[in-house]
């Protein structure tokens, strides 16, 4: 079934909001073996300007994905999850995402189209810490591949 071209411009409420933690980016940071000082080490950071640690630019991607759970659980989108798989996933940085952000992201169905009988979902997440100030935009691309005829 083909996804409802009229949700295409449609912005989901805010997510509440993410804490960011020096643990969590140490963490994610050994995850993908990055060893930048600047991710564990508070001092390193602020020789390079920033206030605290930052996170790998990859970090904030568990948090627009999670985000974009909202635009993926509307029912009226149409879109069957369990036929979905990752596409792609770019980030536009203001700056870098620092340890004690309170982060929320709003979701908007930037566009939908078939390709090769997949459904292909694009899909915005807009940043802002909790000064309203714009960190980063996070792009996801989800294609819903087609029902297996019988």
């Amino acid at each position: 079934m083909a996804l409802d071209q009229s949700f295409v411009g449609r912005t989901y409420p805010p997510t509440e909001p993410y804490e960011v933690g020096r643990e969590k980016i140490r963490e994610f940071a050994e995850a993908v073996r990055d060893a930048n000082p600047a991710y564990t080490d508070t001092e390193a950071a602020k020789a390079l300007g920033h206030p605290d640690v930052i996170a790998p630019p990859t970090f904030v991607f568990a948090i627009t994905f999670k985000a974009a759970g909202q635009v993926v659980a509307d029912p009226q989108l149409g879109l069957d999850y369990s036929r979905v798989v990752h596409g792609d996933q770019k980030f536009a940085y203001n700056r870098p995402v620092r340890a004690g952000d309170r982060l929320t992201v709003t979701s908007t169905i930037e566009k939908i189209r078939s390709m090769a009988g997949n459904e292909v979902l694009d899909i915005r997440g807009e940043v802002h810490d909790q000064d309203g100030e714009h960190v980063v935009t996070a792009w996801t691309k989800l294609v819903a591949r087609p029902a297996e005829e019988a």
